[in-house]
């Protein structure tokens, strides 16, 4: 057996789950704690190296959100049982449970956007039999976690096979809408850690296609279209679409299909 990268890793007892979901708990080395994922394995004989999709929350969410507000597990088993998408593994991880939300950045000497980067495919690897090293991997988020997937997918691009953000947070101080914590600690010495656009144009040359959308009610609506609009004058190729609806779970559960839509044709 392949030794852990995690000093210490719990899993669920599968005659406790249901509807396809698992939990882990390891031990991080970038949290210098303990981190949750919760993991949504397609059922289904003679699986193997599944492809992997992280979503990412939004603030105060934790590993739970997804499922539990956004129904992505059901959504995900009826577009494989309509054939829409081929199956493939939901990995869904708490984004390190610091304040309101810690935007997926590094600082309080914890480094949250390697937990992610890191640590979440290396525990579904090592944790669920049908994901391997060859299972293609994607990113995709809301809000906070559109910020992250949007900056973790272009910063690390070449691990990743496509980036889809809902809703998205596109700059660090827009924070500033939803949480409490003073912006002074999300600080970050480079701004392309702290800029979605900035990233992305910094790590253009290893980009993996990218869409994003935004509901037209969205009080984030105009930053979206400004990233847009960057993008284009970048002629940096990317898929950018508005949909009615607002900043609200209704929104994400139903354009969470094009996300899974998006990355199925890049398998």
């Amino acid at each position: 057996m392949t030794e852990s990268k995690f000093r210490t890793t719990e899993l669920s007892d599968p005659q406790f789950e249901m509807d396809g979901l698992r939990f882990i708990t390891v031990k991080s080395t970038h949290l210098h704690g303990r981190g949750d994922i919760c993991v949504f394995v397609p059922k289904g004989e003679a699986l193997a190296d599944m492809p992997i999709v992280t979503l990412l929350h939004g603030v105060y969410g934790s590993a739970w959100v997804w499922p539990f507000l956004g129904g992505a597990h059901k959504t995900a088993q009826r577009l494989i049982d309509e054939s829409k998408i081929q199956p493939m593994i939901l990995a869904m991880p708490s984004d390190g449970l610091w304040g309101d939300g810690s935007g997926y950045m590094a600082y309080d000497g914890k480094d949250f956007e390697k937990w992610i980067a890191d640590d979440v495919p290396t525990a579904v690897k090592e944790n669920i039999p049908v994901a391997s090293n060859k299972s293609k991997k994607f990113i995709s988020g809301l809000s906070m976690g559109g910020f992250g997937a949007l900056k973790i997918g272009s910063k690390y691009g070449r691990h990743y096979s496509g980036i889809s953000a809902h809703s998205s947070i596109t700059e660090v101080s827009q924070l500033s809408l939803f949480v409490e914590e003073s912006l002074d600690e999300y600080k970050q010495e480079i701004r392309a850690n702290e800029d979605a656009f900035t990233c992305i144009v910094e790590n253009k040359a290893a980009l993996p296609p990218l869409r994003f959308d935004c509901g037209t009610e969205d009080e984030l609506i105009e930053f979206n279209r400004q990233l847009h609009a960057q993008l284009e004058q970048e002629s940096i190729p990317h898929i950018y679409e508005e949909f009615a609806g607002g900043h609200q779970w209704s929104y994400w559960q139903e354009h969470l299909v094009d996300t899974l839509i998006f990355f199925n044709r890049l398998i």
